[in-house]
């Protein structure tokens, strides 16, 4: 299994790096916008949903969702939206499986709950990628998500006694997620030291990075929990080794909307500072 996992790594990192760094803005929006309805049509077997023409109703109406965005919302109310949307969304996988029976069976809830989830990382992902520097910056983010999910696989895998939530994944440790921290901790000094960030932002830029990659792992989760209720190992097969693609960017839909408001408001107090 791992050799599948880094042997498509190795395929599509070069790729997707290309992707980030060469793509028009426009290119890069449908790309990521593919990218989601994929995810959304997989999301659709996390609802319960079973025969083909179905399921495929999900993704059409979430493509007409993303059209909506792009005229009807500010990505800043987006923003705030998706951290709280993410704080309810730490809640029931805390009290999983005590809470799920007020929800865990609604076709409706969960197809919110995909919206809510794959709509604002979509958005995140494009407004990053405008900022200034914005390609590099979105890089950095998923390095950082990778660096952690690494660093917690390796060292839970190593060390790893005390389980994080046994009924939701019981693979994932406490010893695994201290890893992922401190591979976190490492990647985002060597990002702010090569980078030449002044200094008196370096304990607000770390924060980020912490607060980051703790949502990410409550994105992890809260699939993972989603996939419980259904009686699924993977959201699909798309990519071998890995599952389906809902579970390759499950860290990135918490991470991305979380990492861009956190951007955005470290942005504004360093502006305003200056």
């Amino acid at each position: 299994m791992l050799i599948y996992r880094i042997l498509t790594a190795i395929v599509l990192i070069p790729i997707f790096v290309l992707c980030v760094l060469k793509l028009s803005a426009p290119n890069f929006c449908y790309l990521t916008g593919l990218i989601t309805l994929w995810a959304a049509w997989e999301w659709s077997a996390l609802m319960g949903i079973k025969t083909f023409l179905h399921r495929l109703i999900y993704p059409v109406f979430v493509f007409f969702i993303l059209c909506l965005t792009l005229f009807c919302f500010l990505i800043t109310h987006v923003l705030y939206v998706s951290f709280f949307t993410w704080l309810i969304a730490t809640i029931l996988v805390i009290t999983y499986p005590r809470t799920s029976s007020l929800w865990g069976k609604s076709l409706w809830v969960r197809g919110l709950m995909g919206i809510m989830v794959l709509m604002p990382a979509w958005l995140a992902a494009n407004f990053i990628r405008t900022a200034e520097n914005g390609p590099y910056i979105l890089l950095f983010l998923f390095i950082l998500i990778w660096g952690a999910d690494s660093g917690a696989y390796f060292i839970g895998k190593k060390w790893g006694k005390h389980l994080l939530h046994s009924t939701v994944s019981p693979k994932k440790t406490w010893e695994g997620l201290i890893g992922g921290l401190a591979t976190t901790l490492v990647i985002s000094l060597l990002a702010l030291y090569y980078a030449d960030t002044p200094f008196k932002i370096w304990p607000a830029a770390l924060l980020l990075a912490f607060i980051t990659i703790l949502f990410s792992v409550i994105g992890d989760l809260f699939e993972s929990m989603l996939k419980r209720i259904e009686g699924l190992k993977d959201s699909g097969s798309l990519l071998p080794g890995h599952g389906g693609l809902l579970d390759r960017i499950d860290s990135f839909t918490a991470a991305a909307p979380i990492f861009a408001l956190g951007a955005m408001i470290l942005g504004k107090i360093y502006l305003s500072g200056n």
